[in-house]
């Protein structure tokens, strides 16, 4: 469902160099696989996710999703494609703040198939336990609840794949397992392929594939070895 195939992706730093991020030879995920990636701060997990998602454009090498290279679509497609088939959980949530609850749910929608459906906004609510604050705006909420939201949000155009950046990162302990639960729960049902970036043991330990990040990117490879 999910092919890397010799990704590269590097960034112009201020003195006119060329930073290395990701040097990915192969990387793979199967159609409703759930994984977990794990790596130290600055690693590139962040900017993988981002290539993934086609928010980034990688330098070389092919990002395959559902069978479609999106490295081969122009801006617009990509846009379009992602809008479709891929969702997207943020760390800082990225609601729109004058906007309800079931309000951001449903704009996600738009971007994709240019219409709303209600139904399913509130229903994807009611399953991330915000039946009761449909109408409710982000500043009304807890942090909690606007991640519930940020989920329901993303998995709001039934999409193929499902990208998770830190989604507990900023959520208190006693819901960090609540989150997790309703991510992993959700895609299960809906047959979603799941890839979510953590630096908390306690999440990963919940999966049964953890991919570590110096395995898969051969420039944080390098980074860890002692000759470097």
């Amino acid at each position: 469902m999910l092919e890397l195939e010799a990704v590269k992706k590097s960034y112009r730093e201020p003195n006119g160099n060329r930073l290395q991020v990701l040097d990915v030879p192969t990387y793979k995920l199967a159609q409703g696989e759930q994984a977990v990636l794990v790596g130290r701060s600055g690693g590139g997990k962040s900017t993988l996710l981002h290539v993934i998602a086609g928010i980034s454009r990688p330098d070389s090498g092919r990002v395959t999703i559902d069978g479609l290279d999106i490295t081969r679509l122009s801006e617009a497609g990509c846009d379009k494609f992602r809008a479709e088939r891929i969702g997207y959980v943020f760390q800082t949530f990225n609601l729109m703040s004058g906007f309800t609850a079931v309000e951001n749910v449903q704009l996600g929608m738009t971007f994709a198939r240019g219409r709303r459906d209600a139904a399913r906004a509130r229903t994807l609510l009611e399953r991330v336990g915000l039946g009761h604050r449909l109408n409710h705006k982000p500043t009304t909420m807890s942090v909690g609840e606007q991640q519930r939201v940020a989920v329901a949000r993303s998995l709001a155009n039934q999409p193929r794949l499902l990208l998770a950046d830190e989604p507990t990162a900023n959520v208190d302990p006693a819901n960090q397992q609540h989150i997790v639960d309703l991510i992993r729960d959700t895609c299960r049902e809906e047959n979603v392929t799941l890839l979510m970036v953590t630096h908390a043991t306690e999440v990963a330990q919940q999966f049964e594939r953890v991919d570590r990040l110096d395995e898969i990117n051969q420039v944080a490879a390098q980074r860890l070895s002692p000759a470097s």
